[in-house]
């Protein structure tokens, strides 16, 4: 059932974590922020936030009137944490003194290649309660564990994408 491949790494690296961030604000003008703020833009036609970008954490946030401040990109908790307190400076400095209320990671993304390939179908009979497996519409199978409570997109290669992960 298993074989081989090419450049195994055994631990996950994390590739993504989205975050949600309040500001002590509600009612943010879009508009004034996004024409003062670097790296924003704001197309109210396309999007209802301002999505404003960071290099340091590399950091992307999507910021609505209400307040609320999604965050995704950062590589760690901690630039997640940094990323929020940098998108709220960005915005006192665009003219809008705010501050952070509340900081939550909603999921944490990881990848790993276990070093062999898979077969699926095999995989997929042995754990039909917690996979799913149809390669004419996805690639991979999608497994469901329980505890933790993670979704694995297991795919032939070996490579393995952690979603949902908290």
């Amino acid at each position: 059932m298993l074989k081989r491949a090419g450049g195994a790494n055994s631990s996950p690296n994390i590739v993504n974590i989205v975050a949600t961030a309040h500001l002590s604000r509600t009612q943010l003008k879009l508009e004034e922020i996004a024409e003062k703020a670097k790296n924003s833009e704001y197309n109210p036609k396309r999007y209802s936030a301002i999505i404003m970008r960071i290099k340091e954490p590399s950091a992307t946030a999507l910021i609505f009137s209400t307040g609320k401040v999604v965050i995704m990109g950062a590589k760690s908790e901690e630039a997640a944490h940094a990323a929020a307190r940098q998108f709220a400076q960005n915005i006192t400095k665009a003219g809008t003194r705010v501050s952070l209320r509340e900081i939550k990671i909603h999921n944490v993304v990881g990848r790993v290649d276990i070093g062999f390939k898979l077969h699926l179908d095999n995989l997929h009979v042995e754990h039909p309660a917690w996979s799913t497996y149809d390669p004419e519409s996805f690639p991979g199978l999608t497994y469901r564990m329980q505890e933790p409570d993670v979704v694995l997109l297991i795919f032939h290669s070996g490579k393995i994408v952690l979603t949902k992960a908290k």
